[in-house]
């Protein structure tokens, strides 16, 4: 194909208003617009290509890493085009690279779609908040977003830990300090550990991913800090049911009494196509730890915990499902893409249709009396 460099990749696809660009050996340079995957260019990429469009984006350190560990995280500043989070890989003996474009600014909590709850959660002095939900679900953002208000509401010393850092927060009213693993830090557990020696108030965890960072995490939280992490489950509910089971049997108990004490909530996001524009949608899960929810983890009654949130409205808390059905409502989101994010999509569907048969009724009645 038509030798071109990295950037020429990245400035067309952030023409076309994409979030990330793939190369895969084997196919065009492919982007995501509005959540679909579509092709960049027509040529397909060889090996010899993909390999030097990464290759060449990185540092020596980074390259010695991909090639001794097959993959890496890392971030990318390109002039102008602002910042981007990378990730190659090798697959099937080649370099194939993803490259997400970092938005320039982080939007408050409330235009990213978030209830009055999350911002409230800002203001906690100690305890642990889980950002969950599937890759690409926008975690990093909103976890950027919960630093940001943080930072401008109080005078407090920030710790994030990071792989890579994405948002680049300036300092300000509070002392902002990111860490990357890799460069800064050799992994999440020991950064986490040394942030409890810098005098941080609040602890940003770019992902709890192994016991040793989530023991330290939960310890952290009943020591008198905030922490923030992120987890990849699909809901609110599991999320404290993987933080039990990465724990060996024996401790589970006394971890599951650490985390009701410790936990303040879990909030999970899903990203969906808005209907009749371009872009994505916030719908969310959202958890709040009241004395119900703290007697199911203390106990290991997890399973009853999806019913304490359907019931826990007065708490602030609300369904994935109840999202849904709000955002259908306000037809921002198709029904297609609802059902297939619900966890009940036969409910989803039949409270939707009740409630628009409702709407319609009251219409009539208002315009031609009972």
């Amino acid at each position: 194909m038509k030798e071109h460099d990295l950037i020429d990749f990245l400035a067309l696809a952030a023409e076309r208003g994409a979030s990330d660009l793939h190369l895969t050996v084997g196919a065009p340079p492919m982007t995501r617009v509005a959540g679909v995957i579509e092709p960049l260019t027509e040529e397909p990429l060889s090996a010899e290509d993909t390999r030097r469009l990464v290759i060449d984006t990185l540092k020596e350190g980074q390259r010695a890493k991909l090639e001794n560990e097959w993959q890496l995280d890392f971030a990318l500043q390109v002039g102008a085009l602002g910042r981007y989070r990378g990730n190659a890989c090798y697959v099937s003996g080649a370099i194939e690279a993803n490259f997400r474009r970092i938005p320039a600014e982080v939007g408050d909590l409330k235009s990213l779609g978030h209830s009055p709850v999350v911002d409230r959660w800002c203001d906690e002095r100690a305890g642990l908040i889980l950002v969950t939900g599937a890759s690409g679900e926008g975690k990093s953002t909103t976890l950027a977003s919960m630093a940001q208000t943080i930072a401008n509401r109080r005078s407090v010393n920030i710790v994030s830990i990071e792989d890579p850092i994405e948002f680049v927060h300036s300092q300000g009213r509070s002392l902002v300090n990111q860490r990357e693993i890799g460069s800064d830090a050799r992994d999440f557990a020991s950064a986490l550990k040394n942030a409890l020696r810098q005098d941080a108030d609040v602890i940003l965890v770019g992902e709890m991913r192994d016991l040793d960072t989530i023991q330290t995490a939960i310890t952290a939280a009943e020591t008198g800090h905030l922490v923030i992490g992120t987890m990849h489950t699909n809901d609110a509910p599991t999320a404290i049911g993987r933080i039990v089971d990465a724990v060996p049997k024996e401790g589970q108990q006394f971890v599951s009494a650490q985390l009701a004490w410790s936990l303040k909530g879990v909030v999970c996001q899903y990203l969906l196509p808005q209907t009749g524009q371009s872009g994505l949608i916030l719908a969310t899960e959202l958890l709040t730890v009241n004395s119900g929810i703290e007697a199911c983890i203390r106990a290991g009654r997890l399973s009853q915990i999806p019913g304490l949130i359907q019931v826990g409205a007065k708490d602030g808390m609300h369904t994935v499902d109840d999202s849904l059905i709000e955002l259908l409502l306000a037809d921002r989101i198709s029904l297609m893409d609802a059902m297939a994010h619900a966890r009940d999509p036969n409910f989803v569907k039949e409270e939707f249709q009740k409630a628009l048969k409702s709407k319609r009724k009251g219409w009539f009645t208002g315009m031609f009396g009972k």
